[in-house]
């Protein structure tokens, strides 16, 4: 290749192109560039980068050139990033890291659109050039020339062209026809961009989308209760102790843990949490673990996509992604399958997971609600649930007591259930007798607040007039080894709850305390021990 001649021709060095050869070159030049032109109509965006390659390739040897490369300038216009580079076999490439503002003439000149031509850099640099000529001094280059390129009326992007074995000089036609390459790159690159963006926006109006309608599948399935503290009946210590405990977590984002035995009211603490925190403007999404087969609980939390199993005829989110910006109730969290325990965790750590199918790693942002009537520690201990998982949703447990330890609220729920029963059965109750409430508070209720409503509705069905009268004779709390069955509630309690200090030696907390002999959280008991007047002998001290 010459280092005088503008296109690519086999005579000598000394001897410029005849006119004739001038103007076949340069017809040569042009349906080179009519070519790659007709290339990029209709181009898929996944080919576009593929394509300007392969065209700054053409230019290169066409020309004779060791390089060709597309910029891009920075917002501000003080950089410009290497795009697309080819470079001749066995040549250094360009270094790819910026061009920065400390190269200030050749970009601010490149900017403003004018084109720099260096054919010998030592006489063509301006003198003000000092880091543009160290620069090209370092990375080897011996001529130049860098065209700006415009894309809706502004400079964006520069096509640049360097020899590094010989100089040579540059024709004004091949700064012309570079410039109008560089424009048919750089407007595909850009409506790749555009395309990118219109497919962004449009994924997420999808999302959006899937999940509005995921929340209106799920809201038939099962309309969630609007609970707030009016739903929750009582004024017991234990209560306003739990409700106290509420308060204090709800505003933050901690993941709670919600202890207590069946039917104590776990999903009503749960919804007040979510309805006192950020979260409130979201409903609350409520999985049942318990409820779920095994095989389909990994779908029911995190999705699946179309044809991920034998029946899944279409994409379904899953409880998380719906639950995203909100809260999640994870109910009967003890029954969750080991197996799902490890993906659960790695949700509750990293906030990611992968819809059954799907490969594609979702972020989420969930507020994690547990809870639980098994004893997890002790799952725990049988190896029936993971330790780390454990302590990773243990960061703030509340306590929800049994209802046999609060039996004053019972007066106060039997009125609110029995109120609300007649007027959906459509029965004319008024009134309860005082033997009727005392056989209430008596029993055990081991099936809790959850028994107690289903005893009252069977009591106002079999009611024939205002006065409610129980469908079935209860029986009062028997603690197995005590003595005095048939006697108040709070004696036998009371009793109880002494026999267990005594054996404990009168210590409340730890794990060999009194506290977790009888599955109170030790505050819990503290209350008890001091509304029953419980007081421990000189003599045992």
């Amino acid at each position: 290749m010459s280092a005088d001649s503008a296109y690519l021709t086999n005579r000598a060095p000394s001897q410029p192109p005849s006119p004739l050869e001038a103007l076949e070159n340069r017809l040569q030049f042009e349906m080179l560039i009519s070519g790659l032109s007709a290339r990029f109509i209709n181009l898929p965006a996944t080919e576009v980068d593929g394509q300007i390659e392969d065209g700054l390739r053409h230019v290169v040897e066409f020309l004779g050139v060791d390089r060709s490369s597309l910029w891009q300038f920075s917002e501000d216009g003080t950089r410009l990033h290497l795009l697309n580079l080819f470079v001749m076999p066995g040549l250094p490439p360009t270094p790819a890291i910026p061009l920065s503002e400390q190269l200030a003439w050749y970009t601010e000149t490149l900017r403003g659109g004018d084109t720099i031509v260096l054919s010998r850099l030592s006489e063509d640099l301006p003198e003000e050039a000092i880091a543009e000529r160290e620069y090209f001094s370092r990375t080897g280059v011996k001529s130049l020339l860098a065209i700006p390129v415009r894309v809706g009326g502004s400079v964006t992007c520069v096509m640049a062209c360097s020899t590094l074995r010989a100089e040579r000089s540059w024709d004004g036609d091949i700064a012309a026809r570079l410039r109008l390459l560089g424009e048919i790159f750089a407007n595909a690159l850009f409506r790749r961009r555009a395309d990118e963006r219109a497919h962004q926006a449009y994924e997420e109006i999808r999302q959006l989308k899937d999940r509005l309608q995921a929340e209106v599948t799920y809201f038939r399935r099962k309309a969630e209760p609007a609970n707030t503290f009016k739903e929750i009946v009582g004024q017991s210590d234990e209560l306003k102790y739990v409700l106290f405990r509420t308060e204090q977590v709800a505003p933050n984002n901690t993941t709670v843990l919600l202890l207590g035995e069946t039917g104590t009211g776990k999903a009503l603490i749960a919804a007040a949490i979510h309805n006192l925190s950020p979260r409130k403007a979201r409903p609350l999404i409520t999985v049942n673990c318990a409820a779920l087969p095994a095989s389909l609980i990994d779908s029911e939390l995190f999705g699946h996509e179309k044809g991920a199993f034998t029946g899944a005829e279409t994409r379904v989110m899953g409880r998380f992604e719906i639950a995203d910006q909100s809260s999640l109730f994870l109910d009967e969290i003890g029954e969750l399958p080991l197996e799902l325990q490890a993906k659960l965790l790695r949700v509750l750590q990293t906030s990611e997971f992968e819809r059954l199918g799907s490969a594609r790693t979702l972020k989420v942002d969930v507020r994690i609600i547990a809870a639980s009537n098994r004893n997890l520690e002790e799952e725990v201990r049988r190896g029936r649930f993971r330790q780390d998982l454990y302590y990773r949703l243990n960061v703030f447990p509340i306590t929800v007591p049994p209802l046999r330890q609060r039996p004053e609220d019972i007066p106060l729920l039997v009125e609110v259930f029995v109120q609300g029963l007649a007027r959906k059965l459509g029965k004319p109750i008024t009134s309860i007798t005082k033997e009727t409430l005392q056989a209430l508070q008596a029993y055990a209720w081991p099936g809790n607040v959850r028994e107690l409503q289903s005893v009252l509705e069977r009591a106002v069905i079999v009611s024939p007039g205002p006065t409610l009268h129980l469908a079935d004779k209860l029986f009062a709390l028997e603690i197995p080894g005590s003595p005095g069955k048939g006697r108040r509630l709070d004696e036998v309690e009371r009793a109880h709850i002494v026999r267990m200090l005594e054996e404990t030696r009168w210590r409340i907390s730890g794990p060999k305390g009194a506290a977790a002999l009888l599955g109170l959280n030790p505050s819990t008991l503290r209350s008890r021990i001091h509304k029953l007047g419980i007081q421990r002998a000189a003599s045992a001290r």
